[in-house]
């Protein structure tokens, strides 16, 4: 059976904090009060702690916090941060001054979790102390040739709770969801050591979902451990029905809850925030459900022609068909609309319309009703509801129609 820590991984996510400015760098004495502070450090780092280092780190690190009042101003301080970056670059990564982040990746290195010139990316708060500490980070690591990408996540800050719970912890989920996408989750390892609580139960409950390791190094353990892997059980086709939902919240940010509530489905309450704006009730996806979509549209992509049902030859396929209704300018978008969905899907006969209203805004989307797939498609002022006939005989495989038909929106609309 292939372990948690098989092999060492070539691609590093980290979630960065602020260890290294507090109380690290702060804390860093007057020549009057060195030798107190230095018999605080742990035993094995004062040899590197030499008076003249720790005077140029403070002097760097004074400069690095000046308030920026224009381009010379600003030039200084990231002439500073490089500076504190080729400084740290003459300690032992090991070194607690270092930091939360660099001490973690010298473990994992040290142990071979990861390969020695990983490819690092920092996913730092949108503040000005994670903005530094993500440079200080970048700096000190291409010093030696290594490949590193900062990522700053969108409202992840601590001045508006609500906005960093909602909006803040659901772009971290999607911005590692992308990563692991982009560089394939058996490279992959997440460093979940540096940051906010919250940010860190993220990106455990992302390695767990997406089946990747998950490090963390408090800085009283003498190692890094690993989150052992967790029974956790998401329900795919829970995801499936609801792909539109979810598509649709991805697309638009936040919906009116109306839209939903005759089908709702009450499993899906932890994957919504609700707010309430001038008495009008709208959803939003929260962390979780971010982070549920995520995990099933990668597991979907990569099994799906295997959950389709069978194509139906070109000669087979009937032409949309609309009902009797006087459909004005919306006859032509309607059309053009049910022959891509015909014409690109292997797996359509045909739509047919059976529900019109000129003065009705809904979210685009498909779901099941019946036991019959129905897409709902409007442009914000009118809504259509049809019926897509498919090649599917079994609720599984109108299950996959109805996620694939989600996946492909965002081409079509």
């Amino acid at each position: 059976m292939k372990k948690w820590n098989s092999h060492p991984k070539h691609t590093l996510i980290c979630t960065v904090g602020t260890s290294l400015f507090y109380p690290n760098l702060i804390g860093l004495p007057s020549p009057k009060n060195y030798e107190s502070w230095l018999n605080k450090q742990p035993s094995q780092d004062r040899a590197y702690l030499s008076p003249e280092f720790v005077t140029n780190l403070k002097k760097n690190w004074t400069e690095s916090q000046q308030k920026s009042t224009g381009d010379g101003c600003a030039d200084l301080i990231i002439r500073a941060l490089q500076s504190i970056a080729q400084l740290l670059t003459q300690l032992p990564g090991t070194t607690r001054l270092c930091g939360a982040e660099i001490n973690s990746i010298a473990d994992l290195i040290t142990r071979e979790y990861c390969t020695s010139n990983c490819k690092l990316y920092f996913c730092h708060s949108a503040t000005e102390s994670g903005r530094n500490i993500a440079n200080i980070l970048a700096h000190y690591y291409r010093r030696n040739d290594r490949a590193v990408v900062t990522h700053e996540i969108e409202d992840l800050q601590d001045d508006d709770p609500k906005r960093f719970r909602t909006k803040g912890l659901r772009n971290l989920a999607k911005t590692i969801g992308q990563i692991v996408r982009e560089s394939g989750s058996e490279f992959c390892a997440i460093n979940a050591t540096g940051g906010y609580k919250a940010q860190i139960a993220i990106a455990v409950l992302m390695g767990q979902a997406l089946g990747i390791p998950v490090y963390y190094k408090h800085e009283r353990f003498s190692e890094i451990v690993a989150f052992p892997p967790m029974p956790i059980s998401l329900d795919f086709e829970l995801w499936q029905h609801n792909s539109g939902l979810l598509e649709a919240l991805q697309r638009n940010d936040v919906l009116n809850w109306d839209d939903f509530a005759e089908d709702w489905d009450e499993k899906m309450e932890v994957m919504v925030e609700r707010v309430e704006v001038d008495g009008q009730i709208y959803i939003e996806l929260s962390p979780t459900g971010q982070i549920f979509h995520d995990t099933f549209k990668n597991r979907f992509d990569a099994s799906k022609n295997e959950c389709l049902p069978p194509p139906i030859d070109p000669p087979r396929k009937i032409k949309p068909s609309l009902t009797d209704h006087g459909w004005g300018n919306a006859r032509e978008p309607i059309l053009n609309f049910s022959r891509t969905i015909t014409d690109q899907c292997p797996y359509v006969r045909q739509c047919r319309t059976h529900y019109w209203n000129p003065d009705l805004s809904q979210a685009t989307r498909f779901r099941l009703q019946s036991e019959q797939i129905e897409g709902i498609f409007s442009n914000g002022s009118w809504t259509v509801k049809f019926y897509v006939d498919t090649s599917a005989n079994t609720s599984g495989q109108r299950a996959a129609c109805i996620a694939d038909l989600n996946q492909r929106l965002a081409n079509w609309i």
